[in-house]
């Protein structure tokens, strides 16, 4: 499930380019340090795939880069136009996630080695902004919820063999719930089935389709790490009688792992 959107107006031209000149020697003042700068990767471990992110946050800038740990450039960022005289501040991608099948954890990986990664960007006024971030290779192991305890469904499309969408009664309320992730994954990323980790927070995100439009109406909480279980408020649960939702386990360097899966309330 897919739930960030970035919506930008006037002109925005991102490049992917081969290594030049470190772009820090092109600017000579001071540095400003991003309010937030991550890169980091998020396992759907249901569906079986990977993929980068970014979140950067800080002042208004015309120019964004980001080298990985060889000081070679992924990404470039430069808003033209209009939109340049007004400038960005929030700036949020993911990319594509292609199955396991055509491209392996280990071949992802390799793609992005882990290291320290710099992101850099020009202000408004033409000064210098730079901050580094970790990029690991340590996933989540992945949570395993229930529904009103309840084990999580493993197949959600109806249309499909084996299509098991837990069923529960909301009589006394909907609450999804899972054990506290303290490892990282068994079988993917490095290290594997380690107890070195540390958990950032948890999201949950449910999702009910309204009406003949295709509507859906998401709820999406954000919880500390020593939260498990949510109950999901019984206005939500209103909306209809089939939901899907996911569990998402969050660790220090904001790589994640989500198990997805879904449910129904019973007649």
């Amino acid at each position: 499930m897919k739930y960030n959107h970035t919506i930008l107006g006037g002109s925005l031209a991102v490049i992917l380019l081969a290594p030049t000149a470190s772009f820090a020697e092109e600017h000579e003042e001071e540095e400003i340090e991003f309010a937030e700068a991550h890169v980091f990767f998020e396992l759907n471990n249901t569906d079986g795939d990977l993929g980068i992110h970014a979140l950067i946050d800080g002042d208004p800038w015309k120019r964004l880069r980001i080298e990985d740990q060889r000081e070679r450039r992924i990404l470039d960022v430069k808003v033209r136009s209009r939109l340049r005289r007004q400038g960005l501040t929030e700036f949020f991608f993911e990319s594509a996630e292609p199955p396991f099948d055509e491209l392996s954890p280990q071949e992802f990986f390799a793609r992005f080695p882990a290291g320290t990664y710099e992101i850099e960007g020009v202000t408004l006024e033409g000064d210098e902004m730079e901050s580094e971030t970790a990029i690991t290779h340590a996933m989540p192991a992945p949570p395993a919820p229930t529904v009103n305890g309840e084990p999580a469904a493993t197949q959600c499309d109806e249309d499909e063999a084996g299509y098991d969408a837990t069923e529960v009664s909301d009589a006394n309320g909907v609450m999804i719930a899972w054990p506290a992730v303290a490892s990282t994954h068994p079988s993917i990323g490095h290290p594997q089935g380690s107890d070195a980790i540390d958990i950032f927070n948890y999201e949950v995100v449910v999702e009910v389709e309204i009406g003949e439009d295709d509507f859906a109406s998401v709820l999406s909480v954000l919880l500390p790490p020593d939260v498990t279980s949510m109950t999901i408020p019984a206005e939500f649960i209103a909306q209809g009688d089939e939901f899907k939702y996911e569990v998402l386990a969050r660790e220090a360097s904001f790589n994640q792992t989500a198990t997805e899966s879904c449910f129904v309330l019973a007649e």
